[in-house]
């Protein structure tokens, strides 16, 4: 299992990127830190910055045919920067393309919003969210963990990290692990 985290320079969740890392590494996964520039990205803990994380390598350099999955941890600012960029807008649709699983937690829908692969698909976020998600065509839900299997892909979506221990229940052994 090979799976490519896609976060943007500045403003991922810590956790939410740590903590599904982590479950694919236990899962004897290999792990892909991508970016829409390459050196480090800046995580933070809510609105603190926390740890920074080296890039394996940038949207551009990276391929849908080398992973299994995409996973798109959530922050505020980091679907939000990674929506206006075009290359990661593209990555993203290029797994509902290819039929391959996504799974997005806490604010990460913004991104499918911009690609337009929401439409039509049962998911669940940050309740902030709701509205987005409704008006670009998606059934929105309040539950821990959605999967939903009626579009391309398998999508899986949580809602905060208070979910993250079901959200990586759920996402790993449908990557692969």
């Amino acid at each position: 299992m090979r799976v490519a985290f896609l976060v943007a320079p500045e403003g991922v969740e810590r956790v939410e990127l740590t903590e599904p890392w982590q479950a694919v590494g236990e899962a004897g996964g290999e792990r892909v830190l991508i970016s829409t520039e390459p050196g480090e990205v800046q995580a933070f803990d809510h609105l603190d910055k926390a740890d920074t994380f080296p890039v394996d390598l940038t949207v551009s350099e990276a391929s849908v045919a080398d992973y299994d999955g995409l996973v798109l941890p959530g922050g505020v600012a980091n679907p939000d920067a990674l929506r206006t960029d075009a290359g990661a807008v593209a990555f993203v649709k290029s797994f509902f393309d290819a039929g391959k699983p996504v799974a997005a937690i806490c604010h990460a829908p913004w991104t499918l919003v911009e690609a337009d692969v929401e439409r039509d698909r049962t998911l669940t976020s940050w309740p902030s969210l709701q509205t987005d998600l409704r008006n670009a065509g998606a059934t929105w839900v309040d539950e821990q963990v959605q999967v939903c299997t009626s579009g391309p892909n398998t999508l899986i979506t949580s809602r905060n990290p208070g979910d993250l221990k079901a959200f990586n229940a759920t996402f790993v052994p449908e990557f692969g692990g």
